[in-house]
Parts: structure tokens; C-alpha cells; sequence
């Protein structure tokens, strides 16, 4: 088991003055098997009112309004997680007949079924079916995602969170969102029910207890072989305790961090750090 102390702020400096903002902030980690919440709290500066609910997919969600005029906004999310060493589901867990059958077909649909955004091309498509070849799922899937990772390079600055899958893969280039919708997509195409996953990454084994290291928001995947199953493809592993899950869904846009809309005539900049330190 480990803890880790995540600090998440996130800041927005108007050119003009803004008259309203609506805002849902997802920046609150899950709570469930293997991760235990110890303390969680968003904080807006600015604020006029804010409300908490879970929403269709399971995520907390900060719901707020900024009704005074105002140039800047702040939203500062500080949690304590202790994660467990996840544990994966056994390699033949479920047979690919299990996985056709109405059973998981029902349980798992939203799932299973593509966005505009993670639909792979047929190249990819047909890299899956090749890289799952005479595997079991769980093998299969770890293949999978292996072999999508290697067409992909990881160059931060050429892709959006909105990107489509098939115009990262189309440039070669992307970063972690665009690797776990490309995944997602490629899994779903063969069956295999799977679960865009939004969070932190603790990026240093290294770092000592008690040291604060600058920190990542990350995105991976869940796949469903009989359990659930976290894989990071980015980095090529097992999801382990130095991530902490804070959404899921079927893509970026169920579980974008912090979205919203501003009344006011002039851009903003925007500026975001992370903050991770593990603790005893």
C-alpha cells in the first residue's frame, strides 16, 4: 500500500473582465476497490456557488458558478489516496465465446461501443486482430495495446484531449490520452469491453517519502476480462500504486478534468501544476 498527497491547481487569467462562468470540475479520486480516499476538498477562488454529485459514470463532480465580475480563477483540488498494488484478473479468467455472449454483452455496452473520438481506422483495427492471435483476452489485450503503443510516438503539443484517435494515429505523434482512446478503440474492436480512465501518475520511483515531485495528469485503460484490468499504455505497464484513478468512462470528454463556459469578450491563459508526494 501507498499514500500519495496530490495537489491539482488549475488557473485561468482572463484579458477582459468575465461576468459569469460555469464550471464541473472532476478532480475528485475515485473511491472503490483498491484506492481508499483519506481526504479529498476542491477549493474556487472566486466562487459564488458550487454543488457535489456522482454523475452517470461513477465520478464525483464539483459543480460550480462564478457570478461576480472577475479576471481570474483559481480551482485547487488537494487529496490523500492510499493505493493498493493492483491486482489484474487471471490470465483465463474469460474465454472469447464468454466475452460474444449476451451476458457481458448487456453488463458492458457502454463500453464496448466506439465514440468519434476512440473509433480506430481499419489499420489498427487490423493490428489488434493480429497482435491478438492465438491469445487468451487478457494476453491478448496486453498485446494490444503494446503493439499500438509502438506505432505511436509520445510528442507532447500535436494533439488536443479532443483529438480523434484515428488523426493521432494518422501523425504518428501523441501523448497519453491520444495512446488510451487509440487502445480503447483497438480492444473494442475485438470485443473486449474497455473503460478510458482520467487521473494522477507519481512520475518517480526514486523520490523519497515525504519528497514533492512535479506530477502528471494521466490517462489510461481499463479492460474488462472477467475484472477489471488497468493498463497504462503510455508507459508500457500495469497500472501499479503510483496512479490514482480519478474518472472513468467511454472517452476525455466523460471525464474531462475541469470544463466549462465564460461570459466575456476577451481569451484567456491558462496555467496548470500538479504536485505529488508520497507519504508513509
Amino acid at each position: 500500500m501507498s499514500a500519495l498527497h496530490v495537489v491539482h491547481t488549475t488557473g485561468f487569467v482572463y484579458a477582459d473582465e468575465v461576468t459569469a462562468s460555469y464550471n464541473e470540475a472532476r478532480l475528485t479520486p475515485a473511491r472503490g476497490r483498491g484506492q481508499r480516499v483519506r481526504a479529498a476538498a476542491v477549493e474556487v477562488r472566486a466562487e459564488t456557488w458550487s454543488h457535489e454529485y456522482v454523475d452517470y459514470w461513477g465520478t464525483a463532480v464539483t459543480a460550480f458558478e462564478v457570478l461576480d465580475p472577475h479576471r481570474e480563477l483559481v480551482v485547487r483540488a488537494e487529496s490523500t489516496v492510499e493505493v493498493d498494488e493492483r491486482r489484474g484478473v487471471g490470465v483465463a479468467a474469460v474465454s472469447w465465446s464468454d466475452l460474444g455472449g449476451e451476458r457481458v454483452l448487456d453488463a458492458h455496452a457502454a463500453f464496448l461501443g466506439d465514440t468519434p473520438t476512440t473509433a480506430v481506422p481499419d489499420e489498427v483495427a487490423a493490428l489488434a486482430l493480429d497482435a491478438a492471435g492465438g491469445r487468451d483476452p487478457q494476453a491478448a489485450a496486453e498485446a494490444v495495446c503494446l503493439a499500438v503503443r509502438e506505432g505511436i510516438e509520445y510528442v507532447p503539443g500535436v494533439t488536443s484531449a479532443h483529438t480523434p484517435a484515428r488523426d493521432a494515429w494518422a501523425a504518428r505523434q501523441g501523448v497519453c490520452q491520444d495512446m488510451a482512446h487509440l487502445c480503447a478503440g483497438a480492444l473494442r474492436s475485438l470485443g473486449i469491453p474497455t473503460r478510458y480512465v482520467s487521473g494522477y501518475l507519481h512520475p518517480r520511483e526514486d523520490a523519497e517519502l515525504g519528497e514533492t515531485v512535479a506530477g502528471e495528469s494521466h490517462a489510461w485503460v481499463e479492460w474488462w476480462v472477467g475484472g477489471w484490468f488497468g493498463f497504462d499504455p503510455t508507459n508500457r505497464r500495469a497500472v501499479g500504486r503510483d496512479h490514482v484513478v480519478l474518472g472513468r468512462g467511454r472517452e476525455y470528454l466523460d471525464v474531462a478534468p475541469l470544463k466549462g463556459v465564460y461570459a466575456g469578450s476577451g481569451g484567456s491563459e491558462l496555467d496548470v501544476t500538479v504536485e505529488v508526494t508520497r507519504l508513509p
